[in-house]
């Protein structure tokens, strides 16, 4: 993909940008943030709970957005640590650890 067909494509946020404004298009067509996905996937859990007790859900959560990101971040630098760890505003030792831990490397 050319650096112009990047800057074009609104669903890439620009520099600076929060990652809550990252959008994807959902199958009807309309435009969903990485947030709302998150805040409806948590209400329906806690919905399904039916008062049950819940323990690590900032685990569940964290594990379930990291891998993906971590996999696709090595894909577009084709695993190229040193630029995934520059992207991710990670030390690359700490990369390393998470990559490990989610069975990326």
């Amino acid at each position: 993909m050319s650096a112009e067909t990047l800057a074009n494509d609104n669903r890439l946020p620009n520099a600076g940008d929060d990652i809550h404004q990252l959008q994807t298009v959902n199958s009807t067509g309309n435009a969903v943030t990485l947030r709302d996905s998150v805040e409806v996937a948590l209400k329906n859990y806690f919905a399904q709970l039916d008062g049950a007790p819940v323990t690590d859900v900032y685990q569940l959560v964290l594990s379930e957005v990291e891998a993906p990101l971590l996999e696709q971040v090595m894909k577009y630098t084709r695993n190229n640590q040193t630029k995934a760890s520059t992207m991710l505003g990670l030390n690359r030792g700490t990369l390393r650890k998470k990559l490990k831990q989610y069975g990326l490397l």
